[in-house]
Parts: C-alpha cells; sequence; structure tokens
C-alpha cells in the first residue's frame, strides 16, 4: 500500500505564497513534493532505518507563516524552530559585506544565489526521497555568504533549536557559500528542547569556491528522531576542515559527503560521537576524489553505553581520473557495555591507479591496562573511564579552534558518559 503524501499541493502552496516564496522556490517545492514518494530511498550501508517516522508529521502550520522578531541573543545567528532567525554580524562582518539572512528573505533578495547553489551541486533535490521531501517541506534555515577574499578572524557562531512544543515537523536549512580565497571559522549548534515523538529533516550545503577555506565546527546534541545531512562541494584548491562532535539523545541518520571538486581541493574530517541508552546513531560519511591532487581523510570514534547502536561507515571513492589522490580513514568503536552494539564499516572505491588509500578500523573494549593504573591511583573505576574515553576522544577536541565550543563539547561528552554509566550500571 503506497503511502500517502504528508500535506496536499494546495496546502504546500498556500505556505509558499504566506512567505512569498520566488516562483522558482516555489517550482522547487512543488516538483519536488509530486516526485518524492517516487523517488528511491538513500540507502546507508548496514542502517536500517526504513520503519523510523522520517516522512510523518506537519510541517506546515499557522506558526509556520510568523513574522515576528525575537529579542536580540549573544549568538550571531540564532534561530528558535521555524521562527525567524535573529542575526547579529559582528562589525568585521558586516564591514566585509557578509550576508546572513532568513532563510525567506534571502530568496527575495539573493534569488541568484538560490538559482545557482540551492540544491544544485551538494545535495540535488531529486537524489532520494529523503533530499525531495526536504526540498517539498523546507520550514525554516538561513542563507550565509562570504564574499571574495574577505578573511574573518572571528568565527561566525550558529545556534539553531528544534521546538517540539508545536508539534510541528522541523525541516531546516543551511546554504553557505565561501567565495573566491574566502577564509571563515563556523561554530554550530543544534539541539532540540525535548524527547519527543517529532521529526527533523536537516540539510547543510556547504560550495567552497576556488581557494576558499572553512574551518566547521559543530556540536549537534538532537533528542529527536532525525535525518542529519551535511554536503560540501569543494572547487579548485578548496578547503573543508571539519570537526563535529555527534552528542546525540535520539535516533540519527547522519549523512555527512564531500565531493572534492575541483584540482588540489581537500577535505579533513574528524568526528567523535557518543550513543547511550536504546538510541541509535548511524553515521555515513563519504569523500569522493574527482579532481586530480585532490586528498580526503576521515577520522571517526565512538563510544558506545547501554543498548545504544552505533555505526560508522566510512566511504573513500576516488574516481577514474582523478591522478595522485589520497584517501585515508580510521574508524574506531569503543564499547562500555554487554548489549551496546558497535559496527565500524571501511569501504574504499578506488577507481584510478596512481592513487594513495588507506583504512583503519576497530571495534573493542576499554585497554583494562590504562584501567588498572588509573584505578591503582585511587580513581573509582567510573571515572577511570571517562579519562580514557576522552582520551580517546581527544583527536576531535584538539581541531576546535574556539575555546568555548571546546570546552562545550567536553561538558556534553562527561554529561553524556555520566548518563550512560547510570543506565548501564542500574541494568547489571
Amino acid at each position: 500500500m503506497k503511502k500517502q503524501p504528508f500535506t496536499t499541493e494546495a496546502n504546500l502552496q498556500a505556505f509558499s505564497q504566506a512567505h512569498h516564496e520566488t516562483a522558482a522556490m516555489s517550482a522547487i517545492r512543488t516538483t519536488a513534493f509530486q516526485q518524492y514518494l517516487d523517488l528511491p530511498l538513500a540507502e546507508f550501508p548496514k542502517i536500517n532505518y526504513r520503519r523510523w517516522p522520517l516522512y510523518e508529521g506537519q510541517p506546515f502550520t499557522e506558526s509556520s507563516a510568523s513574522n515576528g522578531q525575537q529579542e536580540p541573543v549573544t549568538a550571531m545567528i540564532d534561530q528558535q524552530g521555524v521562527q525567524p532567525a535573529t542575526i547579529q554580524l559582528s562589525q568585521e562582518a558586516q564591514a566585509a559585506g557578509v550576508i546572513a539572512l532568513d532563510f525567506f528573505k534571502a530568496q527575495a533578495q539573493y534569488p541568484e544565489l538560490f538559482a545557482k547553489y540551492y540544491m544544485t551541486l551538494a545535495l540535488k533535490a531529486d537524489a532520494h526521497r529523503l533530499a525531495a521531501y526536504h526540498a517539498a517541506a523546507v520550514n525554516s534555515g538561513v542563507l550565509i555568504y562570504i564574499p571574495k577574499n574577505v578573511k574573518l578572524t572571528e568565527p561566525l557562531t550558529l545556534n539553531f533549536q528544534q521546538d517540539t512544543t508545536t508539534g510541528q515537523t522541523y525541516v531546516h536549512h543551511v546554504l553557505l557559500v565561501a567565495g573566491e580565497n574566502s577564509d571563515v571559522t563556523i561554530l554550530e549548534s543544534r539541539q532540540s528542547d525535548h524527547k519527543q515523538a517529532i521529526s527533523a529533516n536537516l540539510v547543510e550545503e556547504m560550495i567552497l569556491e576556488r581557494d576558499a577555506h572553512v574551518h566547521f565546527t559543530a556540536i549537534d546534541r538532537m533528542q529527536t528522531v532525525a535525518y542529519l545531512a551535511r554536503r560540501a562541494y569543494l572547487m579548485k584548491n578548496a578547503r573543508l576542515d571539519w570537526a563535529l562532535g555527534l552528542m546525540n539523545d535520539g535516533d540519527i541518520l547522519a549523512d555527512f559527503n564531500t565531493d572534492l571538486i575541483g584540482e588540489g581541493s581537500h577535505a579533513e574530517f574528524k568526528a567523535v560521537a557518543i550513543a547511550t541508552g536504546s538510541q541509535l546513531q548511524g553515521v555515513t560519511t563519504r569523500i569522493t576524489n574527482y579532481g586530480q591532487h585532490t586528498e580526503g581523510n576521515i577520522l571517526q570514534h565512538g563510544v558506545i553505553l547501554s543498548d545504544a547502536t552505533l555505526i560508522f561507515n566510512g566511504i573513500g571513492h576516488i574516481v577514474r581520473g582523478a591522478r595522485d589522490s589520497d584517501a585515508q580513514q580510521e574508524n574506531r568503536v569503543l564499547m562500555l557495555s554487554r548489549t551496546a552494539r558497535g559496527d565500524a564499516n571501511p569501504i574504499l572505491l578506488i577507481d584510478e591507479n596512481d592513487v594513495r588509500a588507506g583504512h583503519a578500523a576497530s571495534v573493542g573494549r576499554v585497554d583494562q591496562a590504562q584501567m588498572y593504573y588509573l584505578m591503582s591511583r585511587g580513581l573509582s573505576k567510573d571515572v577511570a573511564e571517562r579519562l580514557v574515553i576522552r582520551g580517546f576522544l581527544g583527536s576531535v577536541l584538539a581541531e576546535i579552534p574556539s575555546t568555548e565550543a571546546r570546552d562545550a563539547l567536553k561538558n556534553t561528552i562527561e554529561r553524556k558518559l555520566i548518563d550512560g554509566q547510570k543506565h548501564r550500571d542500574s541494568a547489571e
């Protein structure tokens, strides 16, 4: 039996009109809405999400059309649920001509950016059902544009929070375009306010033009069921440094993809994840080398407690013609419970001879020699265990440029570990 669409075409068009969307954007919505149920599901190795409620719920409600302004906040870009984003750029960013706008305002003011980059390169609207659903149902988001030759010394801070009190499906989009020879640091925080049976569909597209450099750090603390896609498209000599802390409490389908299109482009992907309770976090990270002399490195470390499941898929793909390219990856998982489940799956797809590629993977338990040493110095088992784990995750923590963001991730890791240990110990 074929599933029913999440809304009607009339409701979709009414939402688009209420937000004064361009004709082009409205057409993208309508086409995606008509296609999404017929498109195939996105395939992620060893992750079965078919029963997840990712297409249920209502993304369009009366509150969706609110144009009220929020009170100023300390974050440079802050967005609560589907309310309009509050933007507070630094003097440096303003003087440099950085553009940061709410998703709907940006469409009207910069239609050429949307026409060129919105769901055309990093993630196409017809790529699979999740992408098409997102294109049809998107109800909030922001546009960030860093002009050519702009090099910001201060980071841009993004704070996005899902509001579950409305009962509304959260479909959020970030479009970040880094102009030629630009340099910017992004510090992002994503979270939801309560753990409820409400889904989220989150897509972030990052387009790096020639010689652009983006340092992207994010701490995710989602409590709901979510599809989280971070997609990047790098042109000649562009570089993207990822540092992600996946500290979610809900079931998460993470889709991280970097396309090294231009010659000499480079991506460094580093992520840490902690899974606790009975949650499932499925993380698929793909770096594809299209251009010659490109380099993509993946480092993923995860910790599992209680009955949780954590799956790391690392995919390095060097296509034919990408000569003198490099693809390396390391996927490691620590399991701290007898009932935990972990998978570390390194996948190399090599279609060219003149390349370098390698991988490492492991799934195991905490080093007992380290535990014995720490406990012999008077530390309790739980404290010793947390110290070992923090050392295991330290490779990503060291990559976070902001002391404040680094401390926030450390505190979140500590909280997740303490909660997970309590749950595990009570079950055992």
